[in-house]
């Protein structure tokens, strides 16, 4: 036989009143009967109603996630610990995967109301949705936004400093002749990254052997490793945009028997999954994807509940991880 709200009451010996209010986080019962409204729902195993719980606050107790795709490690950590979170807070996360505010899976989550908050993760359009969202009075965070004028309410990482460290940790090898492969300009993270990269060698008045854009893929890094090998030069270090662009320079030199980092250092940046399973293992800059879904998820309850009413950014430096991919130039690296 199914457990009731009136089982409780009766098991704690309070009202039924005053179990609706333990059960929805009323702040005015007193903690002797919170305790006992708490011990009878663990020795009965009751378990609330939420779909009728959140009707009566006028809530559907379902947190939406918008992003962008799946086939990337780094989002799938922060979605986990994102959904971590918010169902300890009673809420489920609703996740669809959209390139744009126009799509059905947008409109589902977004125009009908059946959300409570958004998180949008690496977005594009990022404009769109917030007036959408201000419109309908949705509370939101950002993760990784693209634009900085967009920072309130949001969480993002200092890609600069990932960039900095990353060129800085080949500059105190005795790199010299350091190539940048990075993704596309309408990313923050690549312009921040590259910026980065800049800064560290201007400090030692150096300059670039390359700076390529492309996408965040292994045939990027691939192909123009490629295309340098028939020109017979190469880089003594190349630091790629992310783990997929530095994975296809290391298929590329492996091609050619040139050893990864005797001959050619490579940094990457995410710390996938993959880079700790190569040969050899990938050095590369680790954005703290779990501290980065902890954050977000804690902006948003607090914007949920009311207790955040002012703007606030989380900025969370990244770190660099020295692994088997990177050492001091050898004799005779040509670039």
């Amino acid at each position: 036989m199914k457990v009731s709200i009136f089982d409780v009451a009766k098991k704690s010996g309070l009202s039924v009143v005053t179990v609706s209010r333990v059960l929805n986080g009323a702040e005015s019962v007193r903690e002797k009967n919170r305790q006992k409204v708490l011990e009878a729902i663990k020795e009965l195993d009751y378990h609330p109603n939420a779909a009728a719980r959140s009707l009566a606050r006028g809530k559907t107790g379902i947190v939406g996630l918008i992003m962008t795709t799946l086939q990337d490690s780094f989002f799938d950590t922060v979605v986990k610990e994102l959904n971590e979170v918010l169902a300890l807070h009673g809420y489920f996360l609703a996740v669809s995967v959209s390139t744009g505010i126009g799509s059905d899976e947008t409109h589902y989550l977004i125009q009908e109301d059946r959300v409570d908050g958004l998180i949008l993760l690496s977005p594009m359009e990022e404009d769109n949705y917030i007036v959408e969202l201000k419109r309908r009075n949705i509370p939101y965070v950002l993760i990784d936004n693209q634009k900085p004028e967009n920072d309130t309410f949001s969480v993002t990482i200092d890609n600069y400093k990932g960039g900095y460290a990353a060129t800085k940790h080949l500059l105190d090898l005795g790199h010299t002749s350091i190539a940048h492969l990075s993704g596309q300009n309408m990313f923050r993270s690549t312009r921040e990254r590259r910026s980065g990269f800049l800064q560290a060698l201007k400090e030692k008045d150096l300059t670039p052997f390359e700076m390529i854009t492309g996408d965040f893929e292994i045939d990027f890094g691939y192909d123009i490793c490629r295309k340098w090998l028939r020109e017979g030069r190469l880089p003594s270090a190349v630091f790629a945009g992310d783990d997929h662009i530095a994975l296809g320079v290391v298929n590329a030199l492996m091609e050619e028997g040139i050893k990864v980092p005797e001959q050619v250092a490579i940094v990457g940046y995410d710390d996938q999954y993959i880079s700790s399973k190569l040969h050899p293992h990938l050095t590369t800059v680790r954005q703290p994807a779990d501290r980065i879904g902890v954050a977000a998820a804690d902006m948003l309850l607090k914007r949920m509940d009311g207790t955040m009413k002012r703007g606030a950014n989380v900025r969370i430096d990244p770190e660099l991880i020295v692994r088997e991919s990177t050492g001091s130039p050898t004799k005779g690296t040509t670039g």
